[in-house]
């Protein structure tokens, strides 16, 4: 079963996905991710301020089963976190790509967009990986 992934979206090869808002994005966890890891249980997010580089460890996600950490899929500067998910981790397994996104960035340099993936590349290295 392939996991679903939005076109309108950008992914990393480390299962994030990117929605570009102007100059700032909004960035979570993949469905498939999320299905990986299991049952949420606790997120521990950036905080708003925070300067940080692409591939940047900022946050990590504990599930019944692992932890696993979120990485910055562009420089720039955190703007915003999910404060729901400190009740509610579980908004990440129910809604991965809405009510479940875990920080917004404002980001520094444009060209780092030429290392997100399309959804279509996402697609390929989806199938690859769940067969």
């Amino acid at each position: 079963m392939t996991s679903k992934v939005l076109p309108e979206l950008y992914y990393t090869e480390s299962h994030e996905w990117i929605r570009i808002e102007g100059k700032k994005c909004v960035v979570g966890i993949t469905e498939h991710a999320q299905l990986q890891l299991g049952e949420l249980v606790f997120v521990q997010l950036p905080e708003a301020g925070d300067k940080v580089h692409a591939g940047d460890e900022i946050a990590v996600i504990e599930s019944v089963k692992t932890a696993a950490d979120v990485f910055s899929p562009l420089s720039g500067e955190i703007i915003a976190i999910n404060e729901d998910l400190d009740e509610s981790p579980s908004l990440v397994n129910s809604d991965p790509f809405h009510d479940g996104w875990l920080f917004e960035l404002e980001f520094s340099d444009d060209g780092e967009f030429e290392e997100l993936w399309s959804a279509e590349r996402y697609t390929k290295f989806l199938a690859k990986i769940e067969d």
